[in-house]
């Protein structure tokens, strides 16, 4: 399966590159729920059409932000889903009952997604134009009750971190966001461990 990662910065200013798992994992960094609202990136139609160009989705086939129809009623149903969808995986990383109303959401979204078409000319893999929220809207929610089917969510284990993905490793074991924020940040916690915990050399 490809990899499809994308930048995102920490309040404390550092920058990593996170792989989400899933279109609707990635979604859920777009902003969220409660205390979640500072990380709201979608204020506008036009800030989810450039959200989009950056996502998974644009990496099974490209497109621009002007390929993309987005109405504010649309945008407010992607952020209706988002927010649910937050609430279902919360509680799928507990082990918790899954939130009844969230699911209602999620299930009710999942009807139409953008039209995968091979372009003439090139033969290459394109979306039929243009993409709209609904679609977006769609392909949102087909992938997080797939999600929520099969399992797979995990919160990054660096207890400072909220992050959640869908781990989509052979092993099936991924811990961290990133290696190259939490990850890397506790194997440099250990490494410091280990060597205070050495005994001094006798002198």
């Amino acid at each position: 399966m490809a990899t499809w990662t994308r930048t995102l910065t920490r309040p404390d200013g550092q920058s990593f590159r996170f792989d989400a798992g899933s279109f609707a994992m990635e979604l859920l960094v777009s902003g969220g729920p409660d205390e979640l609202r500072v990380f709201e990136a979608l204020h506008a139609p036009d800030d989810l059409a450039a959200w989009l160009v950056d996502s998974r989705l644009a990496a099974t086939a490209p497109f621009t932000a002007a390929d993309v129809r987005v109405t504010e009623a649309e945008l407010d149903a992607v952020k209706r889903l988002r927010d649910a969808f937050w609430h279902v995986a919360r509680a799928m990383v507990r082990d918790a009952d899954l939130p009844p109303a969230s699911l209602d959401v999620l299930n009710a979204a999942t009807a139409e997604t953008p039209r995968p078409v091979v372009d003439p000319r090139t033969r290459a893999l394109t979306w039929a134009l243009p993409i709209t929220g609904t679609q977006v809207l769609g392909a949102a929610a087909r992938d997080a009750v797939e999600l929520v089917a099969h399992g797979g969510v995990r919160k990054c284990s660096a207890a400072d971190c909220g992050l959640l993905f869908a781990d989509t490793s052979r092993s099936g074991n991924r811990r961290w966001c990133s290696m190259e924020r939490c990850g890397n940040r506790h194997k440099v916690r250990a490494h410091r461990a280990r060597h205070e915990t050495e005994p001094a050399e006798a002198q």
